[in-house]
């Protein structure tokens, strides 16, 4: 069980993969990063997540969350997320879809 402060994932996203595929899955993915991003920067700082987070249900994220988040993802360490790191982030987060990554991987090619 969560604690009352902590963000609880659940994990909708093979759910989303039905019933869109995997390009679609992508887009979405996609649009959760521009709803986050800093419109000056062109990526997820801990400021834009902060503001927008309500947007995505997440309201009640504190800062300490947040800023673990950023670390968790931030690939190349410019305490930043971009799109790829966002969307790296995201597929990491879900244990079905981490299981499931290569055939994911494989009909996001074949339909590119």
């Amino acid at each position: 069980m969560a604690s009352r402060n902590s963000v609880v994932f659940e994990d909708f996203f093979p759910a989303m993969v039905e019933k869109l595929g995997a390009e679609g899955f992508m887009k979405e993915l996609c649009n959760g990063f521009r709803l986050l991003v800093d419109g000056d920067k062109g990526v997820i700082t801990f400021e834009s997540l902060k503001k927008n987070s309500a947007l995505l249900g997440l309201q009640d994220m504190s800062d300490d969350e947040a800023i673990c988040m950023l670390r968790e993802g931030d690939l190349d360490g410019d305490g930043a997320l971009n799109e790829m790191e966002f969307c790296t982030l995201m597929l990491r987060l879900s244990p079905e879809l981490m299981n499931s990554s290569m055939k994911l991987l494989v009909e996001a090619i074949v339909n590119f």
